[in-house]
């Protein structure tokens, strides 16, 4: 097992698709894409890319720490009392444990994640 691992970007195999879970939809009908590419620390440690298009969501990450590095598209992320916050291509950003807000996907938006439970 090699402790170095490349994130693929632009991923070639099947993505698992999804959908929001109908409490959390606020607007739109947005379709998510994640190509998970590594896990460690027995699933605790997720690695990947995940593609999500338009609408709006709410984020709720509980006991979740998330880094995320936007690849292309734009959102717009407003946390609970809250000012929103746009991010694009080249940005990143880190959701801490008991995050709470809006997520806003204005264009579809790709990003590598690094999440930690």
């Amino acid at each position: 097992m090699s402790l170095l691992k490349t994130i693929d970007p632009a991923p070639t195999f099947a993505p698992r698709e999804s959908t929001p879970m109908p409490e959390r939809l606020i607007a739109g009908s947005p379709a998510f894409k994640t190509w998970a590419q590594d896990a460690a620390k027995d699933d605790k440690v997720l690695t990947g890319v995940w593609e999500a298009t338009p609408g709006e969501t709410r984020s709720i990450k509980g006991e979740t720490f998330e880094f995320c590095h936007i690849l292309s598209g734009v959102v717009e992320i407003t946390p609970d009392a809250g000012e929103p916050v746009v991010y694009r291509a080249g940005d990143s950003f880190v959701m801490k444990p008991g995050f709470t807000g809006v997520w806003k996907t204005i264009e579809t938006v790709r990003k590598i994640y690094v999440t930690i439970t």
